[in-house]
Formats: C-alpha cells, structure tokens, sequence
C-alpha cells in the first residue's frame, strides 16, 4: 500500500519514527461482540447464501477501534509512567508506518499465519494489535512457535486467490483492500467475486480452526450496530451523503466515505441481481443511481445493471 512504502525503512525501525524508541510493548484486544453465538462461524458464511443482504467485516459492525485502543493503549501508557517515573512514548494502532503483525509475533502475541494475520492458541484471530514504542529498555519476550501445519484452508478459501502461497498476499486482489483502501474501480475480474462483501472481508478468518478459541469482547463498544449487521442492500444504497454520515459516526466504516461506499454497494447489488435476479427491487435501486454525481458511482452502477444480461444468458441452455 501507497501510504506504508512511502514512509521507507521506518516501518521496520522504530527509533526512525519515534526518536529514543528502545523497546516496544505490543497488545491485542478481542472484538467479537459480546453476543456472538457459539456458531458464528457458520452463521457469517451463511450470509453468503443471501446476495440481497450486505455484509459487514465482523470487527467493523461497531465502534471504530482506532479510537477505543489508541485510547487505552494512552491510558496504560500514563500508568507505567507514573510507575516508572519519566517516560517517552507513543502509542499506535494501525494508524502509522508501523509492522504490527510482524511486532506482535517476534513479542510472543501469536505466529503469522498463512494467511498473514496473527494467531494464538487462546484467541484465534479475531482481536486488534496496538503498540506503545518506548524509550525504556525492557527484556524481550520471546516469539511463540507456529501451528498451522499443513492446514491450508485459508488458502484454498480465499475468494479472489489473494493469498499466493503461506505468508505471500497480494493486496491487489484482496477483498478488504479492495472495498477500503483501493480509492479507484475495483477490477472488473473481480467484481464477481466479491458477491455480497461490502466492506471487507472475513473468509480466511471464518475457516480458520483456531477461531474456535476465538474470545467475545469484555466491551460494548464493539457490540453489533443497528444497522450495519444484516441490512439489505437496497436499504444502504438509498443513503444519501449526510444518512451515510449519520448512521456510521464513530464507525471505521465512515473513512472510506460516501462515494466508495455506493460503489461497493453497487457491486454487490450486481451480483445479487446475477445470481438471484431482479429481486426485492435490485434494478430500481441501481437505475435510481444512474445518473450520480459521481463518475466512479455511475460506472459501477451501469455493471451492476449489465448483470442481469449476464444472469440470463448463463441460465440459458
């Protein structure tokens, strides 16, 4: 990603982004809701039998996390100090040139799953990473080892092939790049592929086995929105700017604005109306968009609606 390559070697030096940074001290913190059932696992991937309904990353349906970490990460931080005397820090949580996945495994966190995502025996992966870069030496903890083995089901599952090979993503191609931080059309190849996902993606995380152990948040503020959690498509294209605005104030899900929205939106919408057909008012909804402010909305919207050609001629014999 742009914004990681531009800061250079900071990423892997962090006394080049904080000066005087001597140790630093990871964290995780769980986010599946507080009510998540036992079966969530099969109760997400069920979602994807229903095309007409938007779905959500798990870790964005509630507060956004950047402010509910970096604020506790602030509030140990004030606490060691006041334990330790003068202290220079800085807390983090996705927010800078900072190799999270990567801090958080050689401090013992989890290992690196082939996946790339961080994993423990005792929570999966379903938790945030933070860090707190110091200028106090402390001894190191050490790595733990990894225990995927020749387990390979996030591989195999991904639905565009991002995951070239243990530990190797192509960003490119991954659907949680794709629909919040690519800011341009999304690939037509695929847009097929991403069915109902409109913001992010929890597929390798869903079939993981070690998500079993996966923990429920102590903390409402990670409890399912109303909302954002098994909306139907049509519903969150009608937004206008300031509904949109409205309905994710204090949401990850807001950074990505408006525009990317509907365009994420409007291809679900497509492959609802291929796969299912003109249900629930699919076409109107789109063609009500057809002339939208923006290019990159109406360009999205004119695949969505070319869908239906596409739906009727693969029925065809």
């Amino acid at each position: 990603m742009a914004y990681m390559a531009a800061h250079g070697m900071k990423r892997a030096r962090p006394a080049e982004l904080v000066p005087g940074t001597v140790s630093v001290i990871t964290a995780r913190m769980n986010y599946l809701p507080r009510a998540t059932p036992a079966d969530w696992q099969a109760r997400e991937f069920a979602r994807l039998d229903a095309p007409g309904e938007a779905i959500v990353s798990v870790y964005a349906r509630g507060r956004d996390y950047h402010k509910v970490l970096r604020t506790r990460l602030q509030k140990l931080s004030e606490r060691i100090a006041a334990h330790v005397g003068p202290l220079g820090f800085r807390a983090f949580t996705d927010s800078a040139p900072v190799l999270e996945a990567e801090l958080a495994s050689r401090s013992g966190q989890g290992w690196r799953g082939k996946h790339t995502l961080v994993l423990s025996r005792d929570a999966g992966s379903m938790f945030f990473l933070g860090e707190i870069y110091i200028d106090l030496a402390l001894p190191p903890t050490e790595p733990v080892t990894a225990h995927c083995g020749s387990c390979q089901s996030c591989i195999d599952i991904c639905p565009t092939q991002a995951i070239l090979a243990p530990q190797r993503l192509d960003a490119r191609r991954c659907i949680s790049y794709l629909t919040i931080e690519h800011a341009g059309p999304i690939p037509l190849a695929l847009r097929p592929l991403m069915a109902n996902r409109i913001y992010g993606c929890d597929d390798c995380q869903l079939v993981c086995p070690w998500n079993k152990f996966a923990q429920r948040t102590a903390l409402p503020d990670f409890d399912e929105r109303q909302g954002l959690s098994g909306q139907q498509l049509t519903t969150l294209f009608a937004w206008t700017e300031d509904e949109f605005l409205r309905y994710t104030e204090g949401s990850p899900i807001r950074r990505i604005g408006h525009e990317r929205w509907l365009r994420n939106v409007a291809v679900a919408l497509g492959n609802a109306l291929r796969t299912a057909g003109d249900v629930d008012g699919v076409a109107q909804a789109l063609q009500r968009r057809l002339t939208d402010d923006s290019s990159l909305v109406r360009e999205h919207v004119a695949w969505a609606l070319a869908q239906a050609v596409v739906g009727s001629d693969s029925s065809r014999p």
